[in-house]
Protein backbone atom coordinates (compact mmCIF):
# COMPACT_ATOMS: atom_id res chain seq x y z
CA UNK A 1 0.00 0.00 0.00
CA UNK A 2 1.45 3.35 -1.07
CA UNK A 3 2.14 6.05 1.50
CA UNK A 4 -0.56 8.74 1.59
CA UNK A 5 1.01 12.11 2.36
CA UNK A 6 -2.39 13.73 2.87
CA UNK A 7 -3.36 11.17 5.49
CA UNK A 8 0.01 11.54 7.20
CA UNK A 9 -0.22 15.32 7.32
CA UNK A 10 -3.63 15.39 9.01
CA UNK A 11 -1.60 15.49 12.23
CA UNK A 12 1.35 17.47 10.90
CA UNK A 13 1.92 19.57 14.03
CA UNK A 14 1.98 16.54 16.33
CA UNK A 15 4.17 14.48 13.99
CA UNK A 16 6.62 17.35 13.51
CA UNK A 17 7.11 18.24 17.19
CA UNK A 18 9.57 15.38 17.87
CA UNK A 19 11.63 16.55 14.88
CA UNK A 20 11.74 20.05 16.33
CA UNK A 21 12.75 18.70 19.73
CA UNK A 22 15.49 16.55 18.22
CA UNK A 23 16.85 19.31 15.98
CA UNK A 24 17.09 21.60 19.01
CA UNK A 25 19.45 19.12 20.67
CA UNK A 26 22.00 19.26 17.85
CA UNK A 27 24.78 21.57 19.01
CA UNK A 28 26.91 21.46 15.87
CA UNK A 29 27.86 24.85 14.43
CA UNK A 30 28.97 25.71 10.91
CA UNK A 31 26.64 23.17 9.35
CA UNK A 32 26.80 23.14 5.54
CA UNK A 33 25.18 19.87 4.48
CA UNK A 34 22.26 18.08 6.15
CA UNK A 35 20.69 14.75 5.21
CA UNK A 36 17.11 13.98 6.28
CA UNK A 37 16.62 10.20 6.12
CA UNK A 38 12.99 9.20 5.68
CA UNK A 39 11.92 12.78 5.01
CA UNK A 40 8.29 11.89 4.20
CA UNK A 41 6.42 14.95 2.88
CA UNK A 42 9.25 17.27 3.93
CA UNK A 43 7.99 18.55 7.29
CA UNK A 44 11.16 17.44 9.09
CA UNK A 45 13.34 18.81 6.27
CA UNK A 46 11.74 22.23 6.77
CA UNK A 47 12.56 22.01 10.48
CA UNK A 48 16.20 21.36 9.59
CA UNK A 49 16.31 24.27 7.13
CA UNK A 50 15.03 26.54 9.90
CA UNK A 51 17.46 25.11 12.45
CA UNK A 52 20.49 25.49 10.15
CA UNK A 53 19.95 28.62 8.01
CA UNK A 54 22.02 28.60 4.86
CA UNK A 55 22.73 24.87 4.97
CA UNK A 56 21.94 22.61 2.03
CA UNK A 57 19.20 20.26 3.25
CA UNK A 58 18.67 17.06 1.28
CA UNK A 59 15.70 14.82 2.06
CA UNK A 60 15.54 11.18 0.99
CA UNK A 61 12.68 8.70 1.14
CA UNK A 62 11.80 5.36 -0.46
CA UNK A 63 8.23 6.48 -1.24
CA UNK A 64 7.65 8.22 -4.59
CA UNK A 65 4.38 9.64 -3.21
CA UNK A 66 6.16 11.23 -0.26
CA UNK A 67 8.95 12.67 -2.41
CA UNK A 68 6.39 14.15 -4.80
CA UNK A 69 4.57 15.78 -1.89
CA UNK A 70 7.83 17.08 -0.37
CA UNK A 71 8.91 18.69 -3.65
CA UNK A 72 5.51 20.34 -4.08
CA UNK A 73 5.41 21.70 -0.52
CA UNK A 74 9.07 22.73 -0.20
CA UNK A 75 10.42 23.62 -3.67
CA UNK A 76 13.45 25.38 -2.20
CA UNK A 77 14.79 22.14 -0.66
CA UNK A 78 16.32 19.10 -2.35
CA UNK A 79 14.54 15.73 -2.32
CA UNK A 80 15.35 12.41 -3.95
CA UNK A 81 14.27 8.78 -3.92
CA UNK A 82 16.56 6.55 -1.88
CA UNK A 83 15.94 3.35 0.05
CA UNK A 84 17.86 3.88 3.28
CA UNK A 85 17.83 0.15 3.90
CA UNK A 86 19.93 -0.53 0.79
CA UNK A 87 21.24 2.55 -0.97
CA UNK A 88 22.87 4.94 1.51
CA UNK A 89 26.26 4.16 0.03
CA UNK A 90 25.13 5.60 -3.30
CA UNK A 91 24.57 9.13 -1.97
CA UNK A 92 28.11 10.11 -2.87
CA UNK A 93 28.82 12.82 -0.31
CA UNK A 94 29.49 13.47 3.37
CA UNK A 95 27.27 15.48 5.70
CA UNK A 96 27.61 17.57 8.85
CA UNK A 97 24.26 16.34 10.19
CA UNK A 98 22.43 13.11 9.39
CA UNK A 99 18.90 13.25 10.77
CA UNK A 100 16.06 10.73 10.88
CA UNK A 101 12.64 11.34 12.39
CA UNK A 102 10.27 8.35 12.74
CA UNK A 103 11.79 6.31 9.94
CA UNK A 104 14.22 3.63 11.12
CA UNK A 105 11.47 1.46 12.62
CA UNK A 106 10.66 0.47 9.01
CA UNK A 107 14.26 -0.59 8.22
CA UNK A 108 15.83 -3.92 9.25
CA UNK A 109 19.25 -4.59 10.80
CA UNK A 110 19.86 -1.54 12.96
CA UNK A 111 23.46 -2.49 13.86
CA UNK A 112 24.32 -2.24 10.17
CA UNK A 113 22.07 0.79 9.60
CA UNK A 114 23.53 2.87 12.44
CA UNK A 115 27.07 2.13 11.23
CA UNK A 116 26.12 3.25 7.73
CA UNK A 117 24.47 6.44 8.99
CA UNK A 118 27.52 7.34 11.07
CA UNK A 119 29.67 6.61 8.02
CA UNK A 120 27.92 9.41 6.10
CA UNK A 121 29.23 12.04 8.52
CA UNK A 122 32.22 14.32 8.24
CA UNK A 123 34.55 14.39 11.25
CA UNK A 124 32.71 16.15 14.08
CA UNK A 125 29.33 15.56 12.47
CA UNK A 126 26.19 14.52 14.34
CA UNK A 127 23.76 11.68 13.78
CA UNK A 128 20.34 12.48 15.28
CA UNK A 129 17.56 9.88 15.35
CA UNK A 130 14.01 9.62 16.70
CA UNK A 131 11.99 6.42 16.51
CA UNK A 132 8.62 5.49 18.04
CA UNK A 133 8.90 3.29 21.12
CA UNK A 134 5.18 2.81 21.68
CA UNK A 135 4.76 -0.92 21.23
CA UNK A 136 3.30 -1.39 24.71
CA UNK A 137 0.63 1.26 24.16
CA UNK A 138 -3.00 0.18 23.69
CA UNK A 139 -3.19 0.83 19.94
CA UNK A 140 -0.38 -1.65 19.29
CA UNK A 141 -1.57 -4.30 21.73
CA UNK A 142 -5.06 -4.05 20.20
CA UNK A 143 -3.75 -4.63 16.68
CA UNK A 144 -1.40 -7.42 17.77
CA UNK A 145 -4.22 -9.19 19.61
CA UNK A 146 -6.53 -9.03 16.60
CA UNK A 147 -3.87 -10.22 14.18
CA UNK A 148 -3.18 -13.25 16.41
CA UNK A 149 -6.85 -13.89 17.19
CA UNK A 150 -9.10 -16.50 15.64
CA UNK A 151 -10.99 -14.12 13.36
CA UNK A 152 -8.01 -12.51 11.61
CA UNK A 153 -4.97 -14.73 12.11
CA UNK A 154 -5.25 -16.33 8.67
CA UNK A 155 -5.54 -12.97 6.91
CA UNK A 156 -1.97 -11.82 7.44
CA UNK A 157 0.51 -14.11 5.73
CA UNK A 158 3.45 -11.84 6.58
CA UNK A 159 2.85 -10.07 9.93
CA UNK A 160 4.53 -6.73 10.39
CA UNK A 161 8.05 -6.90 11.82
CA UNK A 162 9.14 -4.24 14.29
CA UNK A 163 12.81 -3.56 13.67
CA UNK A 164 13.56 -1.27 16.60
CA UNK A 165 15.98 -2.42 19.24
CA UNK A 166 15.40 -1.85 22.94
CA UNK A 167 17.08 1.19 24.56
CA UNK A 168 19.75 -0.91 26.23
CA UNK A 169 20.62 -2.51 22.90
CA UNK A 170 21.03 0.92 21.30
CA UNK A 171 23.32 1.87 24.19
CA UNK A 172 25.55 -1.17 23.59
CA UNK A 173 25.56 -0.58 19.83
CA UNK A 174 26.48 3.11 20.11
CA UNK A 175 29.11 2.37 22.76
CA UNK A 176 30.80 0.16 20.15
CA UNK A 177 30.51 2.33 17.05
CA UNK A 178 30.31 6.00 18.14
CA UNK A 179 32.81 8.39 19.67
CA UNK A 180 30.10 9.80 21.94
CA UNK A 181 26.33 9.62 22.24
CA UNK A 182 23.25 10.62 24.22
CA UNK A 183 19.99 8.68 24.64
CA UNK A 184 16.61 9.85 25.94
CA UNK A 185 12.93 9.08 25.72
CA UNK A 186 9.93 11.40 25.71
CA UNK A 187 6.27 10.48 26.05
CA UNK A 188 4.05 12.91 24.14
CA UNK A 189 0.51 13.37 25.42
CA UNK A 190 -1.37 14.22 22.26
CA UNK A 191 -4.86 15.56 22.90
CA UNK A 192 -7.24 14.28 20.22
CA UNK A 193 -10.88 15.27 19.79
CA UNK A 194 -12.31 11.75 19.54
CA UNK A 195 -11.63 8.05 19.27
CA UNK A 196 -12.12 8.39 15.53
CA UNK A 197 -9.09 10.70 15.46
CA UNK A 198 -6.89 7.88 16.79
CA UNK A 199 -7.95 5.79 13.81
CA UNK A 200 -7.22 8.69 11.45
CA UNK A 201 -3.75 9.01 12.99
CA UNK A 202 -2.95 5.32 12.57
CA UNK A 203 -4.27 5.07 9.02
CA UNK A 204 -1.32 7.28 8.10
CA UNK A 205 1.31 5.02 9.68
CA UNK A 206 0.79 1.97 11.91
CA UNK A 207 -2.33 0.57 10.26
CA UNK A 208 -0.85 0.83 6.77
CA UNK A 209 0.87 -2.60 6.67
CA UNK A 210 -2.24 -4.36 7.95
CA UNK A 211 -4.71 -2.63 5.66
CA UNK A 212 -2.33 -3.18 2.75
CA UNK A 213 -2.27 -6.93 3.43
CA UNK A 214 -6.06 -7.22 3.37
CA UNK A 215 -8.40 -7.33 0.38
CA UNK A 216 -10.22 -4.03 0.09
CA UNK A 217 -13.49 -5.72 1.06
CA UNK A 218 -12.05 -6.72 4.48
CA UNK A 219 -10.39 -3.45 5.46
CA UNK A 220 -13.48 -1.77 6.91
CA UNK A 221 -14.26 -4.83 9.05
CA UNK A 222 -10.72 -4.95 10.44
CA UNK A 223 -10.79 -1.23 11.20
CA UNK A 224 -14.16 -1.67 12.93
CA UNK A 225 -12.70 -4.35 15.18
CA UNK A 226 -9.75 -2.11 16.05
CA UNK A 227 -12.03 0.85 16.67
CA UNK A 228 -14.27 -1.08 19.07
CA UNK A 229 -11.30 -1.79 21.32
CA UNK A 230 -9.88 1.71 20.95
CA UNK A 231 -13.11 3.01 22.48
CA UNK A 232 -12.70 0.59 25.40
CA UNK A 233 -9.01 1.22 26.08
CA UNK A 234 -8.71 4.99 25.60
CA UNK A 235 -10.96 6.71 28.16
CA UNK A 236 -12.49 10.10 27.49
CA UNK A 237 -11.48 13.05 29.63
CA UNK A 238 -14.18 15.12 31.31
CA UNK A 239 -14.43 17.45 28.32
CA UNK A 240 -14.80 14.51 25.92
CA UNK A 241 -11.31 14.62 24.45
CA UNK A 242 -8.81 11.73 24.42
CA UNK A 243 -5.23 11.58 25.70
CA UNK A 244 -3.20 9.66 23.13
CA UNK A 245 0.13 8.71 24.70
CA UNK A 246 3.04 8.31 22.30
CA UNK A 247 6.50 7.38 23.68
CA UNK A 248 9.41 8.20 21.37
CA UNK A 249 13.08 7.27 21.73
CA UNK A 250 15.91 9.59 20.68
CA UNK A 251 19.65 9.42 20.30
CA UNK A 252 22.45 11.61 19.01
CA UNK A 253 25.90 10.30 18.20
CA UNK A 254 29.21 11.41 16.75
CA UNK A 255 31.48 9.25 14.58
CA UNK A 256 34.77 7.84 15.70
CA UNK A 257 37.85 9.45 14.23
CA UNK A 258 39.49 7.11 11.74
Amino acid sequence: MAWDSGQYLKFEAQRTQPARDLAARIGREGVRDVLDVGCGPGNSSRVLAERFPGACVRGIDSSPEMIEAARARHPDLEFSLCDAGKDLGKLGQAFDVVFSNACIQWIPDHPRLVRELLGLLRPGGVLAVQTPMNYDEPIHTIIAGLVAGEKWQGAFKRPRIFYNLRPGQYFDLLADVAAGFDLWQTTYYHVLPSHAAIMEWYRGTGLRPYLGALPEADRAAFEADVFAQVIEQYPKQRDGRIIFRFPRFFFTATPKVA
